[in-house]
């Protein structure tokens, strides 16, 4: 059997058993008490799995197989982290105001900003892709982002869209009374860089095998390299992250402050997924702290994103959820989280999605949410903190944009998640 075969039930049990040293929890854990026999002999090995299969299967049965191979992958720490690309080997580009593209290595990425005139002068938005570019849905969210920024670096910031609030019993928010600072930010210049280490997932062995905190240190080094050479300033930089990509970018901040002292401005994930290999000894994965302000948006949390809070603030749109409305595989309910940040990146659209800190979907319709709105994407204020909730449409444009309606004072943050799927 192939070393990466998801383990037989016979080794599930003595995996386990040997975990805990006790036959009398081996009788409490029995796999029947948790997982059918008849459903864990049917689950493919991950070598056997691949992106398009994920993207061409019904996003129940979808995100069903990922649940279960992430669980099994816990047990007993199962997978090792083992796949680390070369970073002579992961393609990078500088993406010019024009659309050009300046093409690189993350070896050789400071090198090549250096040569590039006035890089780093404003503010650095270095996207780390987390799939590759081989179907549609990934290839198209990609494509949106990169086009959204060449349009904020290139186009003069428009005003806010204005709400009316005569004749109705609710009042401004804290976002929305800072609207007249938010109006006097002019510039909208900046370098993009992108960092393609999607290119090197190109299986999804090496996605399920990827040392995520080996690979964040070898992306944290290309950009301490890059902000010493180019003198670009910690709190211009910006790392924007899919799924897995996230998980390293949180592990290039953290080593980024252990090198250097100091902290990245910001880090967006773009619905972070789970982790399948994990060192049981070391902390892995994305976490508040690793950059001075971390946002997240969660639109698979039961497909191929995590339901752990990863963030200062986690937006959950239509709440926590296998898909979000429109996707139809758990790869394109993924992307949607790129493209909802691709929307509000476009100049005019930055407050396209406002969000109220709530417990779960039917307490954000209730109205009986926490307090103020704020505006899930690239205009989120960076003293917000908790889960907030938000409708969302099918179909682009995403944002409701109207504003969302008043809620209760707000009480608490990160409250437990109890029953959650119930409470939908």
């Amino acid at each position: 059997m192939s070393p990466l075969k998801i383990v037989s039930v016979v080794a599930l049990i003595l995996a386990v058993g040997s975990a805990h040293g006790s036959l009398s929890v081996l009788n409490k854990l029995r796999p029947s008490q948790w997982l059918p026999s008849a459903h864990l002999e049917g689950i493919p090995s991950i070598e056997e799995i691949s992106l398009q299969k994920l993207e061409n299967m019904a996003v129940e049965k979808g995100a069903e197989l990922v649940e279960k191979i992430y669980h099994l992958s816990q047990i007993n720490h199962a997978l090792k982290p083992s796949f680390v690309p070369s970073p002579s080997n992961v393609p990078c580009y500088i993406v010019k105001p024009s659309g050009r593209k300046v093409t690189t290595s993350l070896d050789k990425l400071a090198s090549t900003c250096k040569q590039q005139s006035n890089f780093g002068d404003e503010e650095v938005t270095i996207f780390i892709t987390g799939l590759p570019a081989t179907t549609e849905s990934v290839k198209k969210a990609n494509r949106m982002l990169i086009n959204a920024y060449l349009q904020r670096y290139n186009t003069k910031k428009q005003q806010p869209q204005k709400f009316d609030y005569s004749g109705e019993k609710m009042s401004r928010t804290s976002s929305e009374e800072d609207s007249s600072e938010w109006q006097k930010q002019q510039s909208s210049s900046g370098d993009l860089v992108i960092i393609d280490l999607g290119a090197k997932l190109n299986s999804f062995t090496r996605f399920a095998l990827l040392d995520v905190e080996e690979t964040g240190a070898m992306v944290a080094s290309a950009i301490m390299d890059m902000t010493e050479k180019c003198d670009v300033a910690d709190e211009t930089v910006h790392l924007v992250a899919q799924g897995i990509a996230a998980h390293v970018a949180g592990a290039a901040g953290n080593e980024y402050t252990r090198k250097t002292g100091r902290q990245l401005r910001r880090i967006t994930a773009l619905d972070p997924s789970k982790v399948l290999a994990k060192n049981p000894h070391t902390l892995t994965g994305l976490s508040r702290g690793d950059a001075e302000f971390v946002d997240a948006i969660h639109t698979s949390v039961y497909g191929m994103g995590t339901i752990q809070r990863v963030g200062d603030v986690d937006f959950y749109p239509n709440g926590p959820a296998e898909t979000v409305p429109g996707a139809k595989s758990i790869v394109e309910a993924s992307m949607r989280a790129t493209r909802y940040f691709a929307e509000s990146v476009r100049p005019g659209n930055e407050r396209n999605f406002p969000a109220v800190a709530a417990n779960s979907l039917k307490q954000y319709k209730n109205n009986d949410g926490f307090g103020k709105r704020v505006y899930m994407g690239i205009d989120c204020d960076y003293d917000v903190e908790g889960d907030y909730m938000l409708e969302v449409n099918s179909k682009s444009p995403f944002g409701k944009k109207a504003p969302a309606q008043k809620q209760n004072t707000y009480h608490g943050v990160h409250k437990a998640w109890k029953n959650f799927r119930d409470n939908e």
